[in-house]
């Protein structure tokens, strides 16, 4: 089995937006985070994602549209030389009170069973408490970057033992274990 890294998408992968992220041109990739997932691609990593998307239950775009986000994402990471094995998401609202909407472990589970992936053995990568937190309950290393809502987590987890400035930094770190 690969070595695998789950990320978080917005704040993580691309820029965060309190107005959700709702069309492909409002999809823009934070600095270097392309080019960390390619590093770690390159390097024999899988690479997956979990997010949630909330929007969708809110209105704010549909599934069509988010999955013509996560297609632009892919082909960008793979212009960068990188790779995305799958992305799963959590398009309910926050109130339908599902497992797959974090800080509920659900999405990471879903990846697990459907890869046969030994969650203990990964990192999942966020910028937010409901990351770590979902990191956390199935025993998965939490990272926090501080890009997206990193700065306001670092304020309630001013310890938080993998903190990095962003995804690339991160990816650096990795790679030199």
């Amino acid at each position: 089995m690969n070595p695998f890294v789950i990320l978080d998408r917005d704040g993580v992968i691309n820029e965060d937006s309190p107005d959700y992220i709702k069309s492909v041109d409002e999809w823009i990739p934070v600095p270097g985070s392309l080019e960390a997932i390619a590093q770690l691609t390159q390097a024999g990593f899988d690479i997956y994602v979990a997010t949630n998307q909330a929007g969708v239950a809110r209105g704010k775009l549909t599934l069509e549209v988010l999955e013509q986000i996560h297609q632009t994402l892919c082909r960008k990471v793979s212009e960068a030389g990188g790779h995305i094995v799958d992305i799963r998401y959590c398009p309910h609202h926050p109130n339908d009170n599902c497992n797959c909407r974090k800080p509920k472990p659900g999405l990471l589970e879903d990846l697990a069973r459907a890869h046969s992936l030994d969650l203990r053995a990964g990192y999942y990568v966020g910028d937010s408490l409901k990351d770590l937190v979902a990191a956390e309950s199935v025993s998965c290393s939490g990272v926090l970057v501080l890009t997206g809502k990193g700065h306001e987590t670092r304020l309630v987890r001013p310890k938080h033992e993998l903190t990095f400035d962003d995804l690339l930094s991160f990816a650096r770190y990795l790679l030199t274990l």
